[in-house]
């Protein structure tokens, strides 16, 4: 047999030789598995000498993949903390000067004369934060004594001046204010108080805040977040060992994440760079992300970054953020003049908000402050004696209609809406920009509180409970166009969709007086001309048949303009429009402030017109003001950080049609609240105030709309459903009660403009139209029609040389006067 070179030959082994010894490695192998020993076989030179070789073959490579490996995971510490440290610096730095724009609603002028009560101004005090002392001495403080309120006034810089603090005496007699004096005794002729901060424009969406800066912050609220929160603040560097240590041994034993050993810098980084997840990988990114922020920043930027970033409570879908916000949104004043228990409250605060809310849990709150005020005498803060009297005060907190900063949503978002015309989003939301807007918050409280009523009223007489009515009330101040009361819905605080802005509705008969202003202005009718309301069909383009109806499904022959528009007939509107000429009614629409035309159909005569509730103020806005239209707005001007006026919007007075005409139509208006369709609003009037208004129901019910004006506002108010639904309301059973009852809550003025040259007055009967004479006539009323208008006269009331030389000595004197 031939060898194989290198190879020794391999000894035969007979079969049962072979069989034995598997058998045997088997039973030892099988005995090992067991946990048993089996003979150890004595290593051969020749095997220890391979396994050094393997070693020392292998090991370097497995060292030098460790190493590697090592150096991999050193180099993605490196940069994990290096991308950290970038976030910090960059977003940190800039976020923490950020300052939001600050919205204040219009402040409230004192001045003798004005109609307002002991009771009504100190309300506004109290609203604005100010606090009820014996002798009032610092700012924010007054005393009332009867019908005597003694008030200092806060700093404050207006567009205009900047009004420091001063000791004011106002006297009041009944229902209005007798007498202005400052501390000297000398005659004030107008002062302004300091006005409501509103809102402010932040960035992040729900978040706001007032920023403060640490002068404006007490020395006992850092004191006692550092003693309640973090004590070892002062020294640590980011992290506390010794409570992240306690932590983990908590949690280790439940398993979970249920103790976070969190410093105060851990707290604001949570708050400013990550989400709430609680894993042990965010906390170790908590934990590097605090020690870089102390690397960069000294601790008192850290600790004034902590009190205005802070997460304080929830006001619906707005989230208060920082103690400048949480001081008015819980006390209704300054951070600078909360005292040692508002403080510690808003300490026993920050640990769970919703927890120790103090408004839903208010027990539960109280315990939390009282162990505040414990610990902060416990470590020297304050004396034993001051925690004992400030436990024993009540928590003090205010209700919604106390407090010093309101929530108006829907007006925000209008004030948004206006400045992004003007300014960039990053000016709203970084540049600290003071905004003044024109919101009055008596008018818009009124607003909110009767809406909400009157909804809740209509519900439970409409019977569906799964379906709840909304609304929307505009409030104008005509000859300014500025809007002070604008609510968007029944839950005013709700910010969401903005009915009074971006709500489309059909507006029904507010349409009409358009129709009857553009068939004055031709000149060709009047308050008395006939117009008949008699079955009335059109063919339209697609072939088919227009025929309007009545509400009352009747028809009323040939009635004057007045009444037709009094009494909202709608096919003698229809008729009247047709006559005029689509193109001239849709024109007017244009010409009053509406965007855009409407489509020139029949169907836009009764009120197929869709706009929002402020495009009817807008449309509106030209009857109140006489003929002349005003941009309406909600800014009234704008200051830098600084206080230095960046941008006052001007007033803009524009011609929109003739003031004859308009006037013709207003005192068609007047009727219809006497006896129209309106008449339901006197039940909520003072006895003699002249208005003018007029009421909406668009098809098959499914808007209640009402418009009108005194002399010195003018209120828009829509109910319906949200999905367009019926609601088997018409405008004088739906909105105009919301209309009335807040008109009839404000301080106005009757409507009573001077009647324009070349305008005779003329007495009508109101059914038929013939002229007449008081003592001559039947259901008199009396129109506006221009000099030279012939009206056929009643028969049997013609009258002789007298009647004529006094109707032609009257109209003289009319001329002469130019008015009634």
């Amino acid at each position: 047999m031939s060898r194989l070179p290198g190879r020794r030959p391999t000894a035969k082994i007979p079969a049962h030789r072979a069989e034995s010894s598997v058998r045997r490695a088997v039973s030892h192998g099988s005995q090992a598995a067991r946990g048993g020993t089996c003979p150890e076989l004595p290593a051969s030179p020749r095997s220890m000498a391979r396994s050094k070789s393997l070693i020392r073959k292998y090991g370097k490579q497995v060292a030098l993949s460790a190493l590697l490996v090592a150096g991999i995971g050193v180099i993605a510490l490196l940069g994990w903390i290096l991308h950290l440290d970038r976030i910090i610096t960059q977003q940190f730095e800039g976020r923490r000067w950020t300052l939001p724009a600050q919205v204040y609603a219009e402040p409230l002028e004192l001045y003798a004369g004005l109609t307002l009560s002991a009771d009504g101004l100190e309300q506004e005090l109290r609203r604005l934060g100010y606090q009820a002392v014996d002798d009032p001495r610092e700012p924010g403080s007054y005393r009332r004594n009867g019908q005597r309120i003694e008030f200092v006034n806060r700093r404050f810089r207006f567009w205009d001046a900047l009004q420091e603090p001063q000791r004011i005496a106002v006297t009041t007699a009944g229902p209005t204010i007798a007498d202005l004096r400052n501390e000297r005794g000398e005659d004030v002729p107008i002062f302004r108080l300091d006005p409501l901060l509103i809102g402010s424009i932040f960035p992040i969406h729900g978040e706001d805040r007032v920023v403060v800066t640490p002068a404006e912050v007490p020395p006992l609220l850092p004191a006692a977040l550092k003693v309640v929160e973090d004590r070892k603040f002062d020294s640590h560097h980011g992290i506390d060992p010794a409570a992240i240590l306690r932590a983990a041994w908590v949690n280790l034993r439940a398993g979970q994440i249920e103790q976070g050993g969190s410093t105060l810098t851990q707290q604001l980084v949570k708050s400013y760079f990550l989400d709430n997840r609680r894993t042990f990988g965010r906390k170790i990114e908590e934990a590097l992300m605090a020690m870089l922020l102390e690397v960069h920043f000294d601790k008192d930027d850290l600790m004034n970054a902590y009190i205005n970033e802070i997460y304080l409570g929830q006001d619906g879908r707005r989230a208060i953020h920082g103690f400048g916000l949480a001081s008015q949104f819980y006390f209704g004043k300054p951070l600078a003049e909360l005292q040692l228990h508002e403080i510690a409250l808003l300490v026993a605060v920050v640990r769970g908000p919703s927890y120790y809310d103090p408004r839903r849990h208010p027990q539960r709150a109280r315990a939390r402050r009282d162990m505040v005020l414990e610990l902060m005498a416990s470590f020297g803060v304050i004396e034993p004696e001051a925690a004992e009297r400030a436990a024993a005060r009540p928590l003090g907190v205010v209700g919604d209609a106390g407090r010093a900063s309101g929530y108006y949503p829907a007006f925000l978002d209008l004030v948004r809406r206006t400045l992004r015309r003007d300014y960039r989003d990053e000016d709203l939301t970084e540049a600290g920009l003071r905004i003044f807007s024109t919101l009055d918050p008596r008018v818009q409280l009124r607003a909110e509180n009767i809406l909400a009523e009157e909804l809740e009223r209509l519900d439970q007489t409409r019977k569906q409970p799964d379906k709840k009515l909304e609304g929307v009330v505009v409030v104008t101040s005509p000859q300014n166009g500025e809007v002070i009361a604008l609510v968007g819905g029944r839950q005013s605080s709700f910010d969401g969709f903005n009915r009074a802005l971006d709500a489309r509705r059909s507006i029904g008969s507010l349409v009409k007086p358009v129709v009857y202003l553009a068939a004055i202005e031709s000149g060709r009718w009047h308050a008395a001309s006939i117009v008949d309301d008699a079955p009335l069909e059109v063919k339209l383009d697609d072939g088919r048949i227009w025929a309007p109806q009545n509400i009352s499904r009747e028809f009323y022959g040939p009635v004057p303009l007045v009444r037709a528009l009094a009494q909202s007939f709608n096919v003698a509107t229809a008729r009247l429009g047709l006559e005029v000429g689509l193109p001239v009614v849709t024109r007017e629409f244009r010409k009053l402030g509406l965007a855009e035309e409407p489509p020139r159909l029949p169907s836009v005569l009764l009120g197929a017109v869709h706009v929002s509730p402020l495009e009817v103020a807008q449309l509106y806005n030209g009857f109140a003001n006489g003929g002349f239209s005003t941009p309406l707005r909600a800014v009234r001007a704008v200051l830098d950080a600084e206080g230095k006026p960046l941008k006052s919007f001007a007033l803009e007075v524009t011609p929109v049609a003739d003031p004859r005409a308009i006037y013709q139509v207003n005192r068609m208006l007047v009727h219809t609240m006497e006896r129209g369709t309106g008449r339901g609003a006197r039940a909520y009037l003072p006895p003699g105030m002249v208005v003018a208004g007029k009421s909406g129901t668009s098809s098959d019910y499914r808007d209640s709309w009402f418009a009108g004006f005194s002399g010195s506002h003018l209120a828009v108010a829509w109910v319906g459903y949200d999905d367009n639904s019926p609601t088997g309301l018409t405008g004088s059973t739906g909105a105009l009660a919301v209309w009335g009852r807040l008109m009839g809550s404000i301080a106005m003025l009757p409507w009573s403009a001077p009647m324009p040259e070349g305008l005779v007055e003329e007495w009508i009967e109101y059914e038929t139209g013939f002229a007449a004479r008081p003592g001559c006539g039947e259901d008199l009323v009396q129109i506006a029609v221009r000099e030279g208008t012939r009206i056929p006269v009643k028969p049997g009331c013609e009258g002789g040389f007298l009647d004529t030389l006094g109707e032609r000595t009257r109209s003289f004197w009319q001329r002469l006067t130019g008015g009634r």
